[in-house]
């Protein structure tokens, strides 16, 4: 495995991250338990959660199982850099009740000290906030921060889909408060999707955060849907049969999947290997529902593209440019 810091903080993580999403809706405990198990032994350090994760009335399961898994010993949870987020109501039976959600000081007290009890811990390494507040100010959130660091229960605090502005505006307010402010930012960012590219990848590269792609290979879009399908495998499901769904849609992901077969490469290893040459790119979050899929996602990490490729594939997925140029001039 290799490692890189996350952003400019002083922090060694794996160029690979361990999406835990799938863990109780789709993988179960036992399952899920021994995908940690192998992406511990493989040199994954950097594990990634939510609070909601679990969703529904199963919403927190799967802090649960991780905490379970760290219960198990074995240096389990001093080895992991562990990050989650807040931002969903988490209010029992699922009802909308007031301040069970997003970044209000007494959500972020209330919401922190449920994660740790889930997941059998005394501190979190990254707290993430998993989306933007609009009613909350940032020196609210700083201030609440900044209590828990003090406390010994977070040791930085990260973003989520935050636009560039955002990121901006929060370290802002950071800087003049005295706090560290974001060290990340947890984006949707691939291939097929490069609408990062334009201000939110270089708001985090300036503010110094580390960028941590999510769902890099666009709901198995880039994965090598069309082959799967031709071959009776699974089919294509929500974003990835949207996009197949178009006609211009199928023929970039077959041009996609051409380019890659003639030069022998997996689609979903080069697309995970495409986001490890992006500048900025800490890791991208991989969430496998089974160990095989861990194994693929492993290979990537060994693979260097060539510039035959890496050119091909930006001609088959251009990004949109830096802004003003992408809209302006």
């Amino acid at each position: 495995m290799k490692y890189t810091q996350l952003g400019r903080t002083g922090l060694k993580v794996s160029r690979l991250v361990l999406g835990t999403m799938n863990f109780g809706p789709q993988t179960d405990e036992a399952d899920s338990h021994a995908i940690m198990d192998a992406a511990l032994d493989a040199g994954i350090n950097f594990f990634d959660t939510a609070n909601v994760y679990g969703w529904g009335e199963n919403k927190g399961r799967t802090e649960e199982i991780i905490g379970n898994w760290f219960a198990q010993g074995g240096d389990r949870r001093d080895k992991v850099v562990l990050a989650t987020k807040v931002y969903s109501n988490m209010a029992a039976g699922g009802e909308a009740w007031p301040n069970h959600d997003k970044l209000s000081a007494l959500n972020i007290r209330r919401a922190v000290d449920a994660s740790l009890k889930r997941l059998r811990t005394d501190h979190i390494d990254l707290y993430q906030f998993h989306h933007i507040d609009r009613a909350t100010p940032f020196d609210e959130i700083w201030q609440a921060v900044d209590v828990l660091v003090q406390q010994g229960k977070i040791l930085y605090a990260g973003s989520s889909n935050f636009p560039g502005y955002k990121i901006a505006q929060a370290n802002e307010v950071a800087a003049r408060r005295g706090s560290y402010g974001l060290v990340s930012e947890q984006c949707l960012y691939n291939l097929a999707e490069r609408r990062a590219e334009m201000e939110v990848i270089p708001a985090a590269q300036d503010y110094g955060l580390g960028v941590i792609p999510w769902s890099p290979l666009n709901g198995g879009l880039l994965g090598g849907v069309i082959k799967k399908e031709v071959e009776g495998g699974r089919r294509a499901t929500g974003r990835a049969a949207d996009a197949l769904a178009d006609t211009a849609g199928r023929a970039q992901v077959q041009a996609y999947e051409d380019l890659l077969d003639k030069h022998g490469l997996e689609p979903g290893e080069a697309a995970l290997a495409w986001l490890l040459t992006r500048p900025g790119v800490t890791g991208p979050i991989v969430g496998p529902r089974t160990a095989e899929q861990l194994e693929s996602a492993l290979r990537a990490v060994e693979l260097e593209l060539s510039a035959e490729v890496l050119s091909g594939l930006d001609e088959i997925f251009p990004g949109p440019g830096p802004s003003p140029e992408a809209f302006a001039w």
